[in-house]
């Protein structure tokens, strides 16, 4: 009886630590946002440091983008529509004429740094209100604004992909690992 009530009282208690665990690691609207948001910087800060200096004004065509203006591309949409989103934390001073590898690769960082903050001041109820975003989208949800931000930069990740692919340089994310 008495090993009976052990077992028992043990499993109570890793019941009770799961449950503690699971809350603490609860699934958010808010959650949910910010970490597609850190894990997009990660992917596009990797996958524009692999261009080397030297072909960082590579054009697939003429009338293409340079590497580093598909990089700025970025960062312009992203300043844009993160403005559209009322959050209190203030712009940071980006240089968006920057043209140096090394210049666009801090405006980026401090573009997707910008949008961290922003993010981290919405719970779920403040995502799913509705702001007025840039003129192409209008009214819409935070979520939307926010979602059309992420989308529009992977267009742009590839087509940096194929630049990239076209230079004899495999990107980041399809490097395998020995």
């Amino acid at each position: 009886m008495k090993r009976v009530m052990l077992t028992l009282a043990a499993c109570a208690g890793l019941a009770a630590a799961a449950a503690v665990t699971a809350s603490a690691q609860a699934v958010t609207l808010a959650a949910d946002m910010l970490k597609d948001w850190q894990q997009q910087k990660g992917v596009m800060v990797a996958i524009s440091e692999a261009m080397p200096d030297d072909k960082w004004g590579y054009k697939s065509t003429p009338a293409q983008r340079s590497y580093g203006e598909q990089v700025m591309h970025v960062v312009q949409i992203n300043q844009m529509l993160l403005g559209t989103l009322g959050g209190k934390t203030a712009a940071p001073a980006i240089n968006m004429k920057a043209t140096t590898r090394a210049d666009q690769l801090q405006a980026l960082r401090q573009s997707y740094d910008y949008g961290e903050a922003v993010f981290k001041e919405f719970n779920d109820a403040a995502w799913t209100q509705a702001v007025m975003g840039p003129r192409f989208i209008g009214q819409a949800t935070r979520v939307r604004i926010a979602s059309f931000a992420m989308t529009h930069t992977m267009d742009i990740y590839g087509q940096m992909v194929v630049y990239l692919r076209l230079n004899g340089i495999v990107p980041p994310a399809s490097r395998r690992e020995n």
